[in-house]
């Protein structure tokens, strides 16, 4: 897989260093070894609304943390051995290890809420653009 140069983005755009940074963070991602686990669905509920689906069987909520930092949400499902009770599997196909999902997440995108149902946690996200952001029509004097 080649790798980006983004330094002559650096060099001649001012204030796109984190347009920068994100574009080079998703050509890492494919080639820094993530397993892809767990898997998960981002959807798009309507123009400003969406929602992570993400498949967490085995994890109750106690064991799940969510956070939303700046413009990064950050989901962590932990398991202490303890947790997983010393069983004696012949096969263990439902993998029930630890993981960090982060994803990047736009300007003026909020967290508005998450649910556990049926091994799927479900974060919904709103894009909530404020008045002073908003496009207005300046008229001639």
């Amino acid at each position: 897989m080649s790798r980006f140069d983004f330094s002559p983005l650096y060099r001649s755009a001012i204030g796109f260093d984190r347009l920068a940074s994100l574009m080079e963070n998703a050509a890492n991602n494919g080639s820094n070894g993530n397993s892809g686990y767990p898997p998960y669905n981002i959807e798009l509920l309507s123009e400003n609304q969406y929602r992570i689906s993400m498949a967490v069987a085995g994890f109750a909520r106690d064991e799940l943390e969510i956070t939303s930092h700046e413009n990064t949400l950050m989901i962590k499902g932990h398991k202490t051995p303890e947790q997983q009770g010393g069983r004696n599997y012949l096969y263990q196909g439902i993998a029930e290890r630890g993981f960090e999902r982060r994803f990047q997440l736009a300007d003026h995108i909020k967290v508005t809420g998450a649910d556990l149902e049926n091994g799927l946690l479900h974060i919904d996200l709103v894009r909530e653009v404020p008045e002073a952001a908003k496009p207005r029509t300046i008229s001639i004097g």
